[in-house]
């Protein structure tokens, strides 16, 4: 699942989700320039998720362990009740992690991507390594679509559309970037974002305010979405750095080479 270029989207829609956990966003936007270093931080997150998923085990653990230490020297404020919090606290760093797999998974099953019931459970499933990388004990995190159904459920009353959740949105929207590239953001990122923001649930749009087209017509931009970035060539997206598949393709030979179709064998 993850070579396939509707990841992007998804991840786009996992950075709209995120940001509507108060105490969760705050962590972020508290310690670092935001929009500054948004692409830097993106392109982190990214090298991360490429590890741990075509990386060496000694690789991902390393990943794992930077990530952790980052976390445990990080704090935040809450205005409101001058509470200061780790940015650790395992109900954060739960947050952020079904969000982010939520999103991998919804994005990519509704833009036609081939995986079955059974195989979703089994991807949310096999993530539970990758949140004990961030210092979550794996039992606690959901290991189906059941669980993580319920875990949303469970934890929507605490999410809001505040301030920090506005900056992410804005930056969403309109990145920084060279003026001669604003046409090009204006032409194809906000489309992608426009399009991201669509895949959100009905209730992180109530939240943020703003509506979305119907469902049938965001799962038509999906699929078409999907059907123009799956038709360039692998080897040719495989080329963008980090080139995470391309490592582990040489380290361990073609036979491994990603591939869509050996899901259904």
């Amino acid at each position: 699942m993850h070579c396939d270029p509707m990841m992007w989207v998804a991840g786009i829609r996992a950075l709209y989700l995120q940001a509507l956990h108060p105490r969760a966003v705050r962590g972020v936007i508290q310690n670092s320039d935001f929009r500054k270093d948004a692409w830097g931080r993106l392109r982190r997150t990214a090298d991360f998720v490429g590890t741990t998923t075509y990386g060496t085990t000694e690789a991902a653990e390393r990943a794992g362990a930077r990530v952790r230490k980052i976390h445990s020297m990080l704090t935040a404020t809450d205005p409101a009740t001058a509470e200061r919090y780790g940015v650790d606290e395992p109900a954060l760093l739960l947050w952020v992690h079904c969000a982010e797999i939520d999103s991998y998974l919804h994005v990519l099953r509704r833009s036609g991507f081939p995986l079955t019931d059974a195989q979703a459970d089994r991807y949310i499933a096999e993530h539970r390594v990758s949140a004990r990388l961030v210092g979550l004990g794996p039992e606690t995190v959901p290991a189906s679509r059941a669980e993580l159904a319920a875990y949303f459920e469970k934890v929507r009353p605490e999410l809001a559309a505040g301030p920090e959740a506005r900056v992410v949105d804005d930056f969403l929207l309109r990145p920084p970037t060279h003026p001669l590239l604003v046409p090009a953001r204006h032409l194809l990122w906000r489309r992608v974002a426009h399009l991201a923001y669509a895949a959100l649930p009905p209730y992180a749009h109530e939240l943020y305010g703003r509506p979305a087209p119907a469902p049938a017509v965001v799962t038509r931009r999906l699929r078409a979405t999907g059907r123009v970035l799956r038709g360039v060539p692998a080897h040719v997206r495989w080329q963008l750095p980090p080139k995470h598949v391309l490592r582990a393709v040489a380290r361990l030979g073609p036979g491994a080479r990603p591939a869509p179709y050996k899901l259904g064998r």
